[in-house]
């Protein structure tokens, strides 16, 4: 059994940003103009008014202040309220493998290695432009990399399954090293017209190269000590496109259920217990006490959900050191959330140090990565 280190990682954030201010004006307009729309069913009672937002309420709610996107002029035109991005030809390369390769081309760069060195790409999002061929595969060919390559979905949690895979196959000697992309498109999937939810999400691609540790030359890596994945069963967090849509009576039309929808009070009841459980167990295993943990990078969701998540694994209020937040800047960017904020704030921690890698989300899905600075 081959061990296994974290060597590099890539964040493509895109250049366009999306304010709050900007995202309430556009919001506020559309949902005035529904009111309009159908005063008459308003007034009668048949109907409820849209209600207003407001960038406090955004603040309070999840503690996002902006999000980056791919295709702003859409999601801020209060007669579009999504994003527009041009179809591209099939000989193109997809808008999904071009993000992950310029996520990549940085990861490999730290990691110190080239496209020859790395025997698998996997893709490890929540939403995915197509079912086949696999965006890994088309990022594989734009690289020029050997071997195999596959997409997965566990939602939110995507990436650190894709970590425990990748993982796996180093540790078992099937491979020397993987490349993971993570790129997360989810203004795309996201219901702009819907007050409780219009602020969430923002556009992203990470990527992360795992290898085996002996092979390591890049300064700075992280071993992974061990990882662990948990999933059970829930409506709360759901989308319910896909390609049986046509299939069915009525589905053809502009129906909410077929963008992302969720019972928020609900997933943060269920949630947030059920990650603290899996991160204090899995400490538990290994024998490592949460005191020992410098950092916890954890999923980028919600800021009362992370800070009460490390609370219960610190057994103290975390300081932002301990747990630093990117959300308030990319907003929720799905699998890639932990990601940037383990890119982001890792260098600085001496050897050593101990941390856990953390996501979470629908499924519900849970995963949980415990790393070491060599």
């Amino acid at each position: 059994m081959h061990k296994v280190a974290i060597t590099g990682t890539g964040i493509f954030t895109p250049e366009e940003v999306i304010t709050n201010a900007e995202l309430v004006a556009s919001y506020n307009e559309y949902a005035l103009r529904q009111n309009a729309l159908h005063a008459a069913a308003i007034e009668a009672g048949e109907r409820e008014p849209m209600p207003m937002s407001s960038e406090e309420f955004i603040l309070k709610a999840s503690g996002i202040e902006q999000r980056h996107v791919m295709s702003k002029f859409g999601i801020v035109d209060a007669g579009i309220m999504h994003p527009v991005l041009p179809e591209r030809a099939e000989d193109e390369l997809s808008i999904m493998a071009e993000i992950s390769v310029k996520a990549a081309d940085e990861a490999l760069k730290k990691a110190g290695l080239i496209a020859g060195d790395i025997d698998a790409v996997i893709c490890a999002a929540s939403n995915h432009e197509r079912a086949y061929p696999a965006i890994a595969i088309e990022v594989q060919q734009a690289l020029g990399i050997k071997g195999f390559a596959f997409d997965m979905n566990v939602a939110c949690s995507s990436a650190t399954f894709g970590i425990q895979l990748a993982a796996d196959m180093v540790r078992t000697g099937s491979v020397r090293a993987v490349l993971m992309v993570n790129p997360e498109i989810t203004s795309g999937h996201q219901e702009w017209r819907d007050r409780d939810c219009h602020f969430i999400f923002g556009d992203v691609c990470t990527a992360v190269v795992i290898q085996r540790a002996e092979d390591v030359k890049a300064a700075g890596a992280y071993e992974v000590l061990s990882t662990r994945c948990i999933t059970e069963f829930s409506n709360n967090i759901r989308n319910n496109n896909g390609f049986l849509r046509r299939t069915r009576e009525g589905h053809m039309a502009d129906r909410r259920d077929m963008q992302f929808h969720q019972e928020g009070r609900k997933v943060f009841k269920h949630v947030v217990p059920m990650v603290a459980d899996l991160m204090l167990g899995h400490l538990a295993d290994e024998n490592i006490e949460p005191s020992e943990l410098a950092r916890l990078w954890l999923h980028q969701a919600n800021k009362g959900m992370n800070d009460m998540i490390g609370q219960k694994v610190l057994g103290r209020e975390p300081s932002r050191e301990e747990q630093p937040n990117v959300l308030q800047d990319y907003a929720n960017t799905s699998s890639a959330g932990s990601i940037i904020a383990f890119s982001k704030y890792s260098d600085d921690l001496p050897s050593g140090s101990l941390g856990v890698i953390c996501s979470f989300g629908a499924g519900y899905s849970a995963g949980s990565v415990i790393v070491r600075r060599m």
